[in-house]
């Protein structure tokens, strides 16, 4: 009698204990969604954005947030490796309206002894602008809609460097949408074209991009894994990269994020890495 008693009282407990923490995680998740969205104004959703194909500012941004960005990567190309770099500044002038200017690099190394007329030089890719404005922010139904603009100088790689200064320009029109299921998981499409002008052969070439995202959340904090499909249509040929990738909020203005890619069907790229460290200074509500 007393065994079934003690068998009875520890279901109990652990049914009340596995409760508590139910309840403690859904008060987590809902603290941390009621602090970015229904604390301030105007509407925000909670996102969780991609960390490779990185949005221009939030979707919803208010006036007065800014964000800065340091990324590294390396990239097999199977006769060289490429490194990136880039640094980034991403800025709200008013509510829903964000802006952006990046600066990517590319440094080369050739492996396996590979000529070196073989390997491309080193550059500057770009000066690149951009803004995005959020058109549809609905907390209700915890999804956001965004149109945006990135225009990209191209820039001559350092061994003709000035041989023009600028010798291209790329245009690329884009659309966001993104939905957050519950508290923990997140889904975003991020697609567009990108018009790629030749100053020299005055030719237009034109590739479209389909990048789709899905993120968990652990609750109560900004720390997400997820994944990107990065998709290129250019022409007949249909190339896919896929990245899985975790953030970790170091503290309240830090982050980061580390990215792999592993590519399903691109003849001539490898495995590659990615990391980038997101700054966000606090700024003042009004």
């Amino acid at each position: 009698m007393n065994i079934k008693k003690i068998g009875v009282l520890g279901i109990v407990l652990a049914s009340s204990t596995c409760a508590i923490a139910q309840t403690t995680n859904s008060e987590k998740d809902s603290l941390y969604i009621e602090q970015v969205e229904n604390h301030k104004h105007p509407d925000k959703v909670l996102h969780a954005e991609p960390l490779y194909i990185d949005l221009i500012r939030d979707l919803g941004a208010r006036k007065g947030e800014k964000e800065w960005n340091l990324g590294f990567g390396m990239t097999d190309k199977r006769k060289f490796d490429s490194y990136e770099a880039l640094i980034e500044y991403e800025w709200a002038p008013i509510n829903r309206l964000g802006f952006e200017v990046e600066l990517p690099f590319t440094i080369y190394s050739g492996i396996n002894g590979t000529p070196k007329d073989s390997i491309p030089s080193n550059s500057l890719n770009s000066i690149k602008l951009a803004t995005q404005w959020s058109f549809f922010v609905n907390e209700k139904i915890a999804t956001s809609m965004a149109i945006g603009y990135i225009n990209e100088f191209e820039l001559s790689d350092f061994r003709n460097f000035g041989q023009p200064l600028i010798k291209g320009n790329v245009y690329n029109p884009f659309f966001v949408v993104a939905k957050r299921w519950g508290t923990n998981f997140h889904s975003l499409i991020y697609t567009g074209p990108m018009i790629e002008q030749n100053y020299s052969t005055k030719k237009i070439h034109t590739t479209y991009d389909i990048n789709t995202s899905f993120h968990y959340m652990i609750s109560g904090t900004r720390n997400f894994i997820g994944v990107e499909f990065n998709k290129t249509i250019d022409g007949s040929d249909f190339d896919m990269t896929m990245r899985p990738q975790m953030r970790v909020e170091v503290t309240d203005s830090l982050l980061i994020g580390i990215v792999a890619g592993i590519p399903v069907s691109r003849k001539n790229e490898g495995l590659s890495s990615f990391l980038r460290l997101i700054y966000e200074p606090k700024h003042k509500e009004k």
